[in-house]
């Protein structure tokens, strides 16, 4: 299973996403697909993302039984921490200028 989600991208990468993956919501994309095509796929995001974001999960063989990789400025980032991919989470941008 792959999961992709993109928040303020360009039309043309929803659309370019829409070939191979079922839009299930606004900028949620589903499928599943091998390895290669996953990796395929990831590079087309990564070549039209402007200034949105983008997030992929899949099924591995980890502790949680799936991976994810981020693209783009959000406020989630992931971290590992004993070997274990999580999410932090930075402060706002307003609580930043109050420090």
């Amino acid at each position: 299973m792959l999961v992709i989600v993109v928040e303020n991208t360009p039309p043309r990468l929803r659309g370019r996403l829409a070939i191979w993956l079922l839009e299930i919501r606004a900028g949620v994309y589903v499928g599943n697909y091998s390895s290669k095509v996953r990796d395929y796929i990831w590079e087309q995001v990564e070549k039209g993302i402007g200034d949105g974001n983008a997030v992929m999960a899949w099924r591995a063989s980890t502790e949680a039984g799936f991976d994810f990789i981020t693209l783009g400025a959000n406020r989630r980032i992931p971290t590992e921490l004993d070997g274990v991919k999580l999410v932090s989470f930075l402060p706002p941008k307003e609580e930043i200028g109050d420090l």
